[in-house]
């Protein structure tokens, strides 16, 4: 059985750390394994139970906590072979930080990707955290928000955290959005099977800062799935990088849907759901990228997918 992952992440100063500080001192996570970026950083000299080596700590929470000083793949692994030889304890779950200026997509293809650390683990859920006080703030803070399935805004002591509430659903109506105070929520908020919502069965458009928009395309009746895969190639590939996050649920004639999901390039297999989530049984796509043309994007699509 593959190990989940949980890759964490979120602007600098948004409450990333004070997050993962929370998570690691919840019992519920006791037998996670945690890779952060500085250790120092997470403040948790008081938790630590025995020194390991010097990048590794275990918690008395039992977890285990490694500083990510190279490359990710690498220590994915690398936790693999200490696990089976029982250098460190067992672990059932992994929790990555990301630095606050980092895009999620280049992490997330070493974890669909990478041929070994495919078959060792499993992307359980993007976690991005956003400041109330600030909101979104550049476009890695967009890029971190789009490619999120849960989304915390943090700091609600300090600031009303209504707008950036709302600012956050708007730009991705695919992911969950909860709020935390001081890292103060319930790992299960977080974790555990892929949270983001059900694609909204509507076409609205929304402009966001630097023209981020959120298009939601609507198709009746079941559609080729070939035609859609040329067509979602050939967009990314046209695009690049101004396309944030396609996520869907299509009808392609079985009794539940298929899912579908990318994080700019990184496209996630395609998997079949044994259930629609409600009873609109319509194919419905969600995109996010900047300056997307809602009318064309459809026409294109459409001349894809039409059965025949």
């Amino acid at each position: 059985m593959r190990t989940p992952v949980a890759l964490v992440t979120g602007y600098l100063g948004s409450g990333k750390t004070t997050l993962i500080r929370a998570m690691l001192e919840s019992p519920a996570l006791g037998d996670t394994a945690v890779i952060v970026n500085e250790l120092g950083e997470i403040g948790i000299d008081h938790a630590i139970l025995r020194q390991v080596d010097e990048r590794t700590v275990l918690l008395a929470s039992g977890c285990v906590c490694c500083t990510l000083r190279g490359d990710l793949a690498d220590e994915l692994r690398d936790l693999v072979d200490r696990r089976a030889s029982g250098e460190i304890p067992p672990f059932t779950r992994v929790v990555v930080e990301t630095t606050g200026v980092a895009d999620p997509a280049p992490i997330l293809a070493t974890l669909v990707s990478e041929p070994l650390v495919r078959n060792q683990y499993v992307l359980e859920s993007v976690i991005s955290t956003v400041d109330a006080q600030h909101g979104l703030r550049g476009e890695e803070s967009e890029r971190q928000v789009a490619a999120a399935d849960v989304l915390v805004v943090t700091k609600g002591d300090l600031a009303d955290p209504a707008d950036v509430e709302r600012s956050v659903a708007e730009l991705n109506p695919v992911a969950s959005v909860v709020r935390a105070v001081h890292g103060d929520i319930d790992p299960a908020f977080l974790l555990g099977e892929r949270r983001s919502a059900a694609p909204p069965a509507g076409v609205h458009v929304r402009a966001h800062e630097e023209d981020v928009t959120a298009v939601s395309l609507v198709l009746d009746g079941p559609l080729d799935w070939l035609g859609f895969g040329i067509w979602l190639t050939m967009l990314l590939h046209a695009r690049g990088r101004e396309i944030l996050r396609v996520k869907g649920l299509l009808d392609v004639g079985g009794e539940g849907p298929l899912l579908v999901d990318a994080v700019q390039h990184v496209v996630h297999p395609a998997v079949h759901l044994d259930a629609w989530p409600d009873d609109d049984r319509r194919s419905r796509l969600v995109l996010i990228g900047r300056r997307l043309d809602p009318e064309r994007l459809e026409r294109s699509l459409r001349s894809f997918v039409a059965p025949g």
